[in-house]
């Protein structure tokens, strides 16, 4: 049972009236994927105030009485209505990115992004979100396996790939299945405070939030030549990170104006050269701080950057941890004092 705990002070958002619960409406739609639904419901059901007052309302809703998902059926019992009375608006993930959702879903998205509502997706979740409009122009994540696709599919979007979630104020977005939980604690933090936010994860048996600028911990295979325009370019730069990598010799490498080249990975890579080849060496110093006892002044001089100092800036930017830190939680074996 949770801990009793007092949220003097607390008014739902976007509503102005103290006293009544915030409203959090979780959308259900064919394909949606049952993680992503049940992740906000458990961490904001799990909530308590004084006296086991819980001070959320969470109400799953869709278009139609059932929805299927890809292993059951599930019969949902709010309808899209109540969408437009509610505080904080989930968008779960799709299991298929080209599955057509229903008009009405789309349009209760954006009426409730235009009236101020608060409105997080989950995963996947970004896809539908971005199909609304509501990112255009923003930043935003996803899994990382998805992220290049939203970045073809909507060239307005900042998206990065490298963090658990994003918080534009009224518009979120959060990385893989897990990431949701951080979001949904980031939620409870932001309205009720970190002391409840850390009750929520003990009762949910979880760990405590993680930031949202932490580093999603990922698989990095290398690049293939797989066809597309950048494919071999890609595979070369993964080959040559130890030397310096310009724009200038990049595009002289790719036979293109670095304009050329600059357009040509936004669309491929959703990034520009230069965060690609950081990214890269990144990735690349973690499989040394894996599988390696090297120092970290030789790891950061294997990967192609300047400097030790030069590797922890950067490292600590993109997976949000030091390279000293990464390597007590990753190494295969014992590892040396670096």
């Amino acid at each position: 049972m949770a801990k009793k705990t007092s949220f003097a002070g607390f008014t739902p958002h976007g509503s102005g009236a103290a006293g009544r619960r915030h409203r959090v409406a979780v959308l259900a739609f064919d394909g949606v994927v049952l993680g992503d639904l049940a992740t906000p419901c458990e961490i904001f059901g799990r909530v308590r105030g004084a006296g086991e007052h819980a001070p959320y309302e969470v109400r799953i809703c869709s278009a139609r009485p059932e929805v299927a998902s890809e292993h059951t059926t599930l019969k949902v019992p709010w309808r899209l209505s109540w969408v437009s009375r509610a505080d904080t608006v989930i968008v779960p993930g799709v299991d298929d990115l080209d599955r057509a959702l229903p008009a009405g879903v789309l349009r209760a998205i954006r009426r409730a992004v235009d009236r101020g509502a608060r409105v997080a997706s989950i995963c996947s979740g970004a896809f539908i979100l971005a199909a609304t409009g509501a990112l255009d122009g923003q930043r935003a994540t996803t899994h990382w396996r998805a992220a290049p696709a939203l970045a073809r599919r909507h060239p307005t979007i900042d998206v990065d790939p490298d963090v658990l979630y994003v918080d534009n104020g009224n518009v979120l977005t959060s990385a893989g299945a897990a990431a949701g939980l951080d979001l949904c604690l980031h939620l409870v933090r932001r309205d009720l405070g970190a002391e409840v936010a850390a009750e929520a994860a003990r009762t949910a048996v979880m760990p405590l939030e993680r930031a949202g600028g932490q580093a999603q911990f990922i698989a990095h295979p290398p690049p293939t030549s797989d066809g597309s325009s950048i494919g071999p370019l890609l595979a070369w730069l993964d080959q040559n990170l130890r030397t310096a990598l310009p724009l200038r010799v990049i595009a002289r490498r790719a036979a293109m104006s670095t304009r050329t080249l600059s357009r040509r990975f936004r669309d491929h890579a959703g990034t520009t050269p230069a965060l690609w080849v950081t990214r890269a060496r990144v990735r690349r110093a973690q499989r040394l701080l894996e599988t390696t006892d090297l120092p970290v002044e030789r790891v950061a001089t294997e990967v192609g950057f300047r400097s030790s100092a030069v590797l922890r800036e950067h490292f600590g930017a993109i997976v949000g941890i030091s390279p000293q830190a990464y390597r007590r939680s990753f190494h295969a074996g014992p590892a040396r004092r670096a």
